[in-house]
C-alpha cells in the first residue's frame, strides 16, 4: 500500500511539473508576442506631422561620436540592470536634422542646447559650427542658445548661434588647452616594478607617464606648438562669431580676477560685459521667450518643441535614394584598435577588414570613404585595416579617409592605403613611432621575500616572466623588432606620400601634428570637411551626381541578426522612459578620461604580454587625445 501511495505521488508530481511548465512556455510565448507585436507597430509607425513653428531642440547629450558604441544586447543588459550606458549623440544625426530643418517648413526656430555635452574633439566641432552657419544662411531662421552654464567645448558651438543666453547664476568657462599627466616612476620605483620601454621615435610620449617624473623638453615643444595653433584657431572662431576683437578671449582670461571683482563676484555678469552672451534669463523666461519666436502648446503649456530624437524619424522620412544607386560607401574607423574582432566604439583589426571588404565586394559601391577617428592601437591590427584598403583600391575602387578628431599613430597608419588623405584643420595626426611596454616585479618579489627558480631547455622560454628582471636578448630582440617596425610604417608613409622614409622620418618619430600642421609638412593633402572627402571620392569614381543632389551614402556596418535586430527595438522602446534614470547614476564615468584611456590601454598591454605574442606586441598608439 505504502508504494501505491508513493507511485501516485509520484505521478502527480511529474503531472503538476509538466503542466506548470507547459503554463509558464505559453505564457512567455504570450508575452513575446505581445513585445513583437508592440514593437512592430512602433517601428511601422510613421512620426506624427509636424505643427508650424515648431521649434527644433538641438541637445548634444553626452559624447560626440562617430558612431554610437555597444552592441544592442549590451545596452539592453545595462538598462535592464539599473547600470548607465554612456551617452551619446552621433555626429551625422546632428548634420542630418540641421539639412533637414533648414528647409522644412514647419521649422521656425533652432535651439542649441549643450548644457550636458561631453567629450568632442576639434573636428567634429568644426562639423557642426559649420552646419550651424549652414543653416543660419540657407533658411534664414535663428538659432538661439541657452544654457544654465557654458562648457568650453559647449560655448564654441553656442558662440555660432544669433542669440545666446545665460542663466544669471550660471557662468561661462574658457579655460584654454593643455593637460596635466600623472607620473608614476618614483610610485613604480616605491613597489619595485620596472616598466620598460622599447620604442623609436623622440616625440613617442605615451610610455613618458611610466619612465618619468615629468614631461621631457621634447613634449613640452610638440605639445606646446600644437595646443598653441588649436587655441588660437579656437579663440579666432568664438571671436568672429561674436564680432569681438582679435586676442579678446584670451585677454578676459588674462583678466578675471579682477573682472570679476568688478561684478562683485557674478560670472553672469562678467560674461555679459565681456559680450560673450546676450543676455541673462530664467528658465521661465527662457521658455517665453520660444513661445514668442514661435507657437504655444497647449498640452505642455510650453513652446512648441520636437527633440533630435523625434526629429530624426522626419529625416528620414524625407526619402533617400534607391539602394540600388551608385554611391559612396562609408566605414567608420573609431576609437582604439586591437587584434581580431571588435564591436562599434573600437576598431578590430579582422572586423574592420570585414567591413571594408563588404564594400569592396558590394557592386553598387562605386568608391570608400573611410572616417578616421582613433588615437592608434596594435600595430598588426592596424596593418590588416590598411592591406584591406590597399585590395580595395587594387580592384578599382578609390578609397579617401576623412579624419576626425584624432588620427594619429596607428589612425595615421590605417590611413595611408587611399588616393587622398582629408583631415579636419583641428585634427591631430602624425605620431609616426612605435613602442612597447614589457613591465617586471622583480623588486616587489624582494620587498615580499619570495623567489622563483625552475628549469628551461632555452633561454626564451622563461625570457618574459614578469617576476623576473628583464633578459637583456630579449629586451634586444623586441627592440629589433620594434626598429623593423617603424621601418615599415615610415616606408609606408614614404610609399603613400610619394615621399621618402629620410623625409618622412624628419616629420615622424612619434610626434604629433595638427592637420593644418601635416598638411604643411605633406602628410596629409588637404583641409576639409567630411562632406569634401565624400565629393573627392565622388569625383574619384566619375560618379553622375544630379545638380542640387548628394550622393547616396552607404554606411557599411556589421549586420545584426534578427534577435538583435530585435533587441534593438527593445532598447529603442525602453530608452525614453528609463534614460533619465539610468543616465545620472553614478559609476566609472566619473573618473577623468585620460586615466580610463591609461588603465584600458594597460590592459591591453597586459593581455598581450601574458598571451608571449612578441610578434604582436609592438603598439603604434598616441596618447594624444584631442582638446
Amino acid at each position: 500500500m505504502k508504494s501505491l501511495f508513493s507511485a501516485i505521488g509520484w505521478l502527480f508530481s511529474k503531472a503538476w511539473w509538466l503542466l506548470d511548465g507547459t503554463r509558464r512556455a505559453l505564457m512567455n510565448l504570450l508575452v513575446l508576442l505581445l513585445i513583437v507585436i508592440v514593437v512592430t507597430a512602433l517601428m511601422t509607425r510613421g512620426p506624427k506631422p509636424l505643427a508650424d513653428k515648431t521649434t527644433l531642440v538641438l541637445k548634444l547629450d553626452g559624447n560626440l561620436v562617430e558612431q554610437f558604441s555597444g552592441s544592442p544586447r549590451e545596452q539592453l543588459m545595462a538598462q535592464a540592470q539599473g547600470r548607465s550606458t554612456p551617452r551619446q549623440t552621433r555626429l551625422r544625426d546632428v548634420l542630418a536634422a540641421l539639412e533637414q530643418a533648414a528647409k522644412d517648413d514647419k521649422i521656425s526656430t533652432v535651439l542649441l542646447d549643450v548644457e550636458d555635452l561631453g567629450s568632442a574633439g576639434q573636428a567634429g566641432l568644426h562639423e557642426v559650427t559649420a552646419a550651424l552657419q549652414r543653416f543660419r544662411k540657407v533658411s534664414g531662421k535663428p538659432v538661439v542658445a541657452y544654457a544654465d552654464s557654458y562648457s568650453q567645448r559647449g560655448y564654441f558651438l553656442a558662440a555660432q548661434a544669433a542669440e545666446v543666453y545665460l542663466h544669471p547664476m550660471g557662468m561661462v568657462m574658457l579655460e584654454g588647452f593643455g593637460r596635466w599627466r600623472t607620473y608614476y616612476k618614483d610610485a613604480l620605483d616605491r613597489i619595485g616594478v620596472t616598466p620598460h620601454v622599447i620604442k623609436v621615435g623622440t616625440y613617442k610620449s605615451f610610455a613618458e607617464p611610466y619612465t618619468a617624473t615629468g614631461p621631457s623638453p621634447a613634449t613640452v615643444e610638440a605639445e606646446g606648438l600644437v595646443y598653441g595653433e588649436l587655441w588660437s584657431g579656437f579663440t579666432t572662431t568664438i571671436e568672429t562669431a561674436r564680432k569681438l576683437e582679435a586676442g579678446a578671449v584670451g585677454r578676459s582670461i588674462d583678466q578675471i580676477p579682477q573682472l570679476l571683482a568688478a561684478v562683485k563676484g557674478d560670472a553672469a555678469q562678467m560674461a555679459v560685459q565681456a559680450k560673450l552672451v546676450d543676455g541673462l534669463k530664467t528658465r521661465d523666461q527662457m521658455r517665453e521667450l520660444l513661445i514668442a519666436k514661435g507657437a504655444r502648446d497647449e498640452e505642455s503649456k510650453s513652446f512648441r518643441q520636437v527633440s533630435l530624437g523625434q526629429y530624426l524619424a522626419y529625416v528620414r522620412d524625407a526619402g533617400a535614394p534607391n539602394k540600388l544607386q551608385p554611391g559612396v560607401g562609408v566605414v567608420v574607423a573609431e576609437g582604439e584598435i586591437v587584434d581580431g574582432d571588435a564591436g562599434p566604439g573600437r576598431i578590430g583589426g579582422d572586423s574592420t577588414a570585414r567591413l571594408i571588404r563588404k564594400a569592396r565586394e558590394d557592386d553598387a559601391i562605386k568608391a570608400v570613404v573611410l572616417r578616421v577617428n582613433s588615437p592608434g592601437g596594435s600595430a598588426f591590427a592596424s596593418e590588416i585595416v590598411r592591406r584591406e584598403l590597399e585590395l580595395t583600391r587594387a580592384a578599382g575602387k578609390p578609397v579617401v579617409v576623412s579624419m576626425g578628431d584624432v588620427a594619429a599613430s596607428g589612425g595615421y597608419w590605417i590611413s595611408m592605403a587611399s588616393d587622398a588623405v582629408i583631415a579636419d584643420a583641428g585634427t591631430i595626426t602624425g605620431s609616426i613611432g612605435v613602442f612597447g611596454i614589457l613591465p617586471t616585479a622583480e623588486g616587489l618579489m624582494d620587498k615580499l621575500s619570495l623567489h622563483t627558480g625552475g628549469v628551461t631547455t632555452t633561454w626564451l622560454a622563461g625570457g618574459y616572466d614578469p617576476r623576473r628582471p628583464l633578459d637583456p636578448r630579449l629586451k634586444a630582440a623586441v627592440q629589433s623588432g620594434v626598429d623593423n617596425i617603424y621601418a615599415r610604417f615610415t616606408g609606408l608613409a614614404a610609399q603613400a606620400r610619394k615621399s621618402t622614409p629620410e623625409k618622412i622620418d624628419a616629420v615622424a618619430q612619434g610626434r604629433i601634428w595638427t592637420g593644418a600642421q601635416a598638411r604643411e609638412r605633406g602628410l596629409v593633402d588637404r583641409i576639409g570637411s567630411f562632406d569634401d572627402a565624400v565629393q573627392t571620392a565622388v569625383q574619384l569614381a566619375k560618379l553622375e551626381v544630379k545638380a542640387g543632389e548628394k550622393p547616396r551614402l552607404a554606411y557599411v556596418e556589421r549586420d545584426l541578426s534578427r534577435s538583435e535586430r530585435l533587441i534593438a527595438s527593445l532598447t529603442d522602446v525602453m530608452a525614453p522612459s528609463m534614460a533619465a534614470a539610468v543616465g545620472r547614476s553614478l559609476g566609472l564615468d566619473a573618473l577623468p578620461a585620460p586615466i580610463i584611456e591609461e588603465l584600458a590601454v594597460l590592459k591591453e598591454l597586459s593581455r598581450v604580454a601574458a598571451r608571449g605574442q612578441l610578434d604582436k606586441a609592438a603598439v603604434v598608439h598616441c596618447l594624444c587625445g584631442a582638446p
